[in-house]
């Protein structure tokens, strides 16, 4: 037997092993996206829910926000969300904190206040991202 007779099937196995790696990787990146879309939905809604919450996030009492009823005008309107925070972080940490670039604001301090959870604070910046 030659070399190329013995080549040949080693570089149909390698070539095989090569298309496996990337099915593996194109289901592993298939799953973790659906699992992200789902728990991203979901952060969504819950981020809705505590923002509506009056005994929690309670967001309506100072902005109009789509969707809210009695909504208060203190604060401004919750729309252009992306626009106006490109940064997510800069968002979160106005509802976590807003006297740290306001010392004057009139917003409680969620986060320091300990009104709401870190954990809340992402889900309800989730949700205003979407306006």
């Amino acid at each position: 037997l030659g070399v190329n007779t013995m080549h040949k099937p080693l570089m149909k196995i390698r070539a095989a092993l090569k298309l496996l790696a990337l099915s593996v990787t194109v289901v592993m990146f298939m799953l973790v996206s659906m699992t992200s879309v789902a728990s991203t939905a979901d952060d969504v809604a819950e981020g809705k829910k505590l923002a509506f919450d009056r005994s929690k996030g309670n967001c309506l009492a100072c902005h109009a926000m789509e969707g809210g009823d009695l909504a208060g005008n203190t604060g401004p309107p919750m729309i252009m969300m992306q626009a106006r925070y490109p940064d997510r972080s800069n968002l979160s940490q106005q509802i976590a904190d807003p006297t740290i670039r306001n010392p004057n604001t009139l917003m409680p301090p969620f986060g320091r206040h300990g009104i709401l959870t870190d954990t809340e604070i992402e889900k309800i910046t989730t949700y205003l991202l979407t306006l």
